[in-house]
């Protein structure tokens, strides 16, 4: 028998929820779990037929045959052939099983994981702001895992254990009672004692978890932190930690294994004794006249059978709990709100007609199912046309992530279509936190005030429309496996080579591609590891080009970026920017001189605001940032 290891169990806070919840996944397979169930039947009667084959094999054979000299061997081969039509029954029956059961299993994590996914899409960015970003992975791999090791291996074990032992149970009352209550006895004491023991075990593996954990953790850091270390010559520190850890572990993982080492010993010689105890009192059985050899047989045959099963539970048990664990964190992720969205105002393309015009004089919109470059609001409930011009008004603008904790406070700003606006402040001021709510990542109450784009009120507006009139170039670069080409047509899918080639030229990104092993075709992995960091952000500079929006974001656009390539995307980027409502957020204030407003933050609020020379004449704090009296944290 070999030895079973105790993992540290997690137990699901709603057991017949969750169980309820894969039943109607699996469900899903309703006309195969009726093959499932009678295939587990055929293969646990069949070992059960065959073991009891044995006790007519050699009560009505073997033993007749002794000292007979021309017996009959007919019967006995019959025999034979159907033990082996009984064990190949059960043997197809298990594959048909197994078969089954895999296609069930995967096809039911497929469908888990699917709907984890398209949820996770439909979930605001708060959620993800408040997940560690691995917490949120472990639930489409260790969670999944769990589950595919349930599906596959506990729950078909368990069936077949029930059917198998139930069976062997029932024959051997049959077969002697005496024999059975000797067996249940040994096999009571034998699992009270390997649960006290896995216990034990249980309490070990999971301290060895947490100390794998603890060294995993610091090795990853050190790794990402190579440079600092070396930088300021901490190798010794950080050997000294990690042998800290390393030996904790160690005897952490000595501690469980010898719990785990020692229970497959103790539950095997205990079997042995168990086996020889009733092999005992068969013997006094057959000499006292109320038994016989085959029914001793089949009896220690079955034995095996009956507690190698019963010792395996508890570890197929443990095996289900944390599956059922793993699934309630991916259910409750799926039950998480997902992002709500009441706008009735759409985005489409749009271009302007003259046929009207000597009626009234104007000119007016009509919608094209083809890119025009020209964009209009549209309310859906009337089919009226509005032209997107970029018009922003945040209106005594209040806001708070968390309750109490105020991050912005009376806020009011217009940014006139064509208008270029630098928000500047230090670190926690609310610059990114404005731009969160015009993308409406993030919504304001109803009481705090109000954002309007084109005289619109923000929250009418679709937010997949919405976020369409919005190009972003975020401080965080963030690049996609896949080609350079890709990459850029990642915010215009519909672009065409030309258009991608313009981008990049528009970005001064072209210079340095064409250069790349393959150009345009160079593949991307590791969110761009091979590029440098100023490389990443003029492709992403490109991609919000290939974009084409009306309305422009850029969040520390050019903060990775020296001063040599700034200047060298500058005119690119002026071109950009032309036509568009743009707002810009920059540490480095070269990069705002020309905003047509620039508006200083400080905790959430406006203290000052104008162009670059009214503000330097004012001499407050952005003639502080500007001269360098004072320093942006």
């Amino acid at each position: 028998m070999p030895p079973v290891k105790m993992r540290g169990t997690q137990k699901p806070k709603n057991t017949k929820r969750t169980i309820l919840r894969l039943f109607s996944y699996m469900g899903k397979f309703r006309l195969l779990w009726p093959v499932v169930f009678l295939c587990v039947t055929i293969s646990s009667l069949a070992g059960v037929a065959g073991a009891y084959l044995l006790k007519p094999a050699l009560n009505d054979y073997i033993l007749p045959f002794i000292g007979s000299e021309s017996p009959n061997l007919k019967p006995f081969v019959q025999l034979i052939f159907t033990m082996i039509g009984i064990y190949l029954l059960g043997a197809a029956s298990s594959f048909i099983t197994e078969r089954i059961l895999i296609y069930i299993s995967t096809k039911t994590l497929c469908n888990i994981r699917k709907d984890l996914f398209h949820h996770l899409g439909k979930l605001p960015l708060k959620y993800f702001d408040s997940k560690p970003h691995g917490v949120l992975m472990s639930l489409f791999t260790n969670d999944t895992d769990t589950l595919r090791d349930m599906f596959s291996q506990s729950v078909p074990q368990l069936l077949s254990m029930f059917f198998q032992v139930t069976g062997i149970f029932v024959m051997m009352i049959f077969l002697s009672v005496p024999l059975t209550v000797l067996m249940v006895s040994t096999i009571f004491l034998i699992m009270l004692l390997a649960t006290k023991i896995g216990k034990k075990s249980g309490q070990a593996f999971r301290s060895q978890q947490a100390n794998i954990g603890a060294v995993n953790g610091f090795i990853e850091e050190l790794i990402e932190g190579q440079r600092v270390v070396k930088v300021f010559n901490r190798e010794q520190e950080a050997y000294r930690r990690f042998d800290e850890l390393n030996e904790k572990l160690r005897e952490a993982g000595t501690r469980a294994n010898t719990y785990a080492n020692i229970l497959g010993p103790i539950m095997n010689n205990l079997s042995h004794v168990q086996y020889a105890l009733t092999a005992i009192l068969g013997a006094f059985l057959v000499i006292w006249g109320h038994s016989d050899i085959g029914t001793i047989a089949t009896f220690l045959q079955s034995t095996r059978k009956f507690s190698q099963p019963l010792t395996q539970v508890s570890q197929q048990i443990n095996s289900i709990l944390n599956a059922l664990a793993g699934a309630e964190r991916i259910f409750s992720a799926i039950d998480e709100k997902v992002e709500e969205d009441d706008g009735q105002v759409d985005l489409v393309n749009a271009y302007e007609t003259l046929a009207n015009l000597a009626k009234d004089g104007v000119s007016h919109l009509v919608e094209s199912y083809a890119p025009t470059g020209s964009w209009a609001w549209k309310i859906t409930s009337t089919g009226q046309l509005k032209k997107l011009k970029g018009d922003v008004v945040f209106k005594n603008v209040n806001f708070s992530y968390e309750k109490d904790v105020r991050v912005l406070s009376d806020i009011n700003l217009h940014a006139k279509p064509g208008q270029k606006i630098a928000l500047v402040g230090s670190t926690g001021s609310g610059k990114t936190t404005i731009t969160n709510l015009l993308t409406r990542f993030y919504d304001i109450e109803d009481d705090y005030g109000s954002i309007t784009y084109d005289s619109i009120p923000i929250q009418d507006i679709k937010k997949d429309a919405l976020r369409r009139s919005l190009g972003m170039v975020l401080q965080d670069t963030h690049l996609f496996t896949g080609t350079i080409r890709e990459n850029i047509a990642y915010g215009n899918l519909e672009a065409s080579e030309s258009q991608v080639l313009a981008a990049a030229k528009l970005a001064n990104a072209h210079s340095f591609i064409k250069h790349l092993p393959h150009g345009y075709d160079t593949v991307i992995t590791g969110d761009g590891a091979s590029l440098s960091q100023g490389q990443r952000q003029l492709l992403a500079i490109a991609r919000a080009a290939c974009a084409n929006p009306p309305v422009l974001i850029l969040d520390e656009a050019t903060s990775s970026i020296d001063t040599r390539t700034e200047a060298l995307i500058q005119s690119g980027m002026d071109k950009l920017m032309s036509g568009r409502t743009v707002f810009v957020i920059a540490h480095r204030l070269s990069t705002v001189r020309n905003a047509d407003e620039i508006i200083v933050l400080d905790h959430g609020k406006i203290i000052e605001r104008g162009n670059h020379e009214e503000l330097l004449a004012k001499e407050g704090m952005y003639y502080k940032l500007y001269t360098g009296a004072f320093q942006l944290s």
